[in-house]
């Protein structure tokens, strides 16, 4: 199952420490790490990036959910780019298209105090107690969640009302007086090149699942076939 991971600790080498654990997890076969980061939160409230996962799957953490996650945990003012990411910003966070749940990130908000750490990361597990076990043993406060699939009926809702619009307003300009037709002309147009831009996003939301779906599925063959080779390795020696 696919899951939004997070892992709270008081300090930033027990952080790292988690981010190793992960790794060893994945590397032992228990859970596959999609994408990853390590974070903090900063006295004003923003989220910096210490570090993260620019070789993975996903070829890092923009458009994905632990982008999303790391967004929204530094609320309103958004996040701060650690010294050492700064590769990583202008990741940008739609609120309506994320696929994490909102008392998730409460929970994780009142965990996340200012000058704590956290491991962030989308992972695929079967089973909680292999990394249960581990992040506990480090210090480490566990928080997860499945993620949900990615939907886009909100967004179609509201292209379908704004079309309901644009068609009203084309009934009208085809009635309206001479001294009319150039306001609602105006109007029109504005009102189109929203609902353009709007199904372009859309077209773009739909293509970066659908790239985050492949490279997950390519993660986990390539994962069957580190297993497989290894059983073989063990096997023949």
């Amino acid at each position: 199952m696919d899951r939004m991971l997070v892992v709270v600790f008081d300090t930033e080498p027990k952080a790292y420490e988690g981010r190793k654990a992960l790794h060893q997890l994945e590397s032992d076969g228990s859970i596959t790490v999609y994408a990853y980061a390590v974070v903090t939160k900063n006295a004003d409230g923003t989220t910096a990036i210490r570090q993260s996962d620019e070789a993975g799957p996903f070829g890092g953490i923009a458009g994905t959910a632990v982008g999303s996650l790391i967004g929204l945990l530094g609320g309103p003012a958004g996040f701060a780019v650690g010294a050492v990411m700064g590769l990583v910003a202008g990741i940008a966070v739609d609120v309506n298209s994320t696929r994490i749940a909102q008392d998730f990130l409460e929970d994780v908000k009142k965990e996340l105090q200012p000058n704590k750490f956290a491991v962030v990361a989308e992972i695929q597990e079967d089973w909680t107690t292999s990394v249960d076990t581990r992040m506990e043993a480090i210090g480490g406060k566990v928080f997860r969640r499945a993620l949900t699939e990615v939907k886009h009926v909100v967004n179609d809702e509201e292209v379908a009302a704004m079309k309901a619009d644009l068609a009203q307003l084309k009934a009208e300009h085809a009635k309206a007086r001479a001294d009319r037709k150039a306001k609602l002309e105006e109007k029109i147009n504005q009102l189109d090149s929203k609902i353009q831009a709007r199904l372009e996003k859309n077209k773009q939301r739909r293509q970066a699942a659908e790239a985050q779906a492949q490279a997950k599925v390519e993660a986990l063959k390539a994962k069957a076939a580190n297993l497989k080779a290894k059983a073989t390795a063990a096997h023949t020696s």
